[in-house]
């Protein structure tokens, strides 16, 4: 009986030897998938930190153009009010214009020797 058992075991223990080297190989095999897995994954979160530094080097460059757009909105208030002002200048010196036009008119008029209409 005892050699019967043996022999069994003689034809099975081959097989299972054979199976586990199979799923060695195949173990060996996931192995190395996940190691280039977490290679690419890797490569993969690099380029996410170089955006990430792209991103927040252009952030502070709209920052700047924002402060620059500021001060030039600032300027061109200033001029505007510039402007202004000497619109209301030139109005006043159109109106001592005027005035003084229509004195001469009545000063010459009212002058003895100079004859107007």
């Amino acid at each position: 009986m005892n050699c019967i058992v043996n022999a069994i075991n003689g034809i099975n223990n081959p097989i299972c030897a054979i199976n586990n080297a199979i799923g060695g190989i195949n173990n060996s095999i996931y192995g190395i998938n996940n190691a280039i897995y977490g290679i690419k994954n890797f490569i993969h979160g690099i380029h996410h930190s170089i955006y990430g530094i792209n991103n927040a080097i252009c952030g502070i460059e709209n920052s700047i153009c924002g402060i620059k757009n500021s001060i030039c909105g600032i300027i061109n208030s200033i001029n505007g009010i510039n402007s202004a002002l000497y619109c209301i200048y030139n109005s006043i010196n159109e109106i001592n214009g005027i005035r003084n036009a229509i004195n001469s008119y009545f000063y010459l008029k009212t002058t003895p020797y100079v004859f107007l209409p």
